[in-house]
């Protein structure tokens, strides 16, 4: 990985490593909780996350592309190429997983080309049928889980670029082939604890 790209993941494992562990302060007068909502904090991450995909995409991926330096492409590792804005959306997030606050975040669709994007559980399921209907309001919920509170949303997940678009509608494992720029693709989970334990 270059040393921008090294860069762009440092600042969001920071943002991320600050924003969920101070997700509610406690008023030390009246022990009550205050501070930003978990739907907040949500749309916070979503925003720095989506920036940072969105910045590579159009100004790293497409551009170098377009000028013939370096292509992207699915197996980066071994022919020194640059990842996928999905696969950089998917290393980004192990990193910000190290970093202990345990946010997680990865793309969902109904239509994966990588059958691990596939949606997990009802929820998920439920939440990309609610995006394609609605794709400007996120779904989330509160979720009991083996480590407590979780709290998760999904967040639709639009084909910005036609280079988005042309890549999965020409892709050989793509279930659909009839993109267009705009079309919910899929989705972003982001998901957190809600207590510090």
């Amino acid at each position: 990985m270059t040393s921008k790209a090294m860069t762009w993941v440092a600042v969001i494992v920071t943002i991320t490593a600050l924003a969920v562990p101070n997700l509610f302060a406690i008023d030390t007068k009246s022990s009550a909780r205050e501070g930003i909502p978990p739907r907040t904090v949500a749309d916070y991450l979503r925003a720095v996350i989506m920036a940072h995909r969105h910045f590579y995409t159009t100004y790293i991926v497409n551009r170098l592309q377009q000028e013939r330096i370096v292509d992207a492409v699915e197996n980066w590792q071994t022919t020194h190429s640059l990842p996928l804005p999905v696969q950089l959306l998917q290393e980004t997030s192990e990193i910000a997983e190290l970093t202990g606050p345990n946010v997680r975040y990865h793309l969902i669709s109904q239509w994966p080309i990588n059958k691990a994007n596939v949606p997990a559980n009802e929820f998920e399921r439920m939440a990309l049928k609610e995006l394609q209907v609605y794709p400007n309001r996120p779904y989330s919920s509160t979720i009991r889980s083996g480590e407590g509170q979780l709290f998760e949303a999904v967040y639709a997940d639009l084909a910005v670029t036609t280079a988005c678009v042309q890549c999965h509608n020409s892709h050989p494992s793509s279930p659909k082939s009839d993109f267009k720029v705009g079309d919910v693709m899929g989705g972003l989970v982001i998901s957190f604890p809600l207590s510090d334990r």
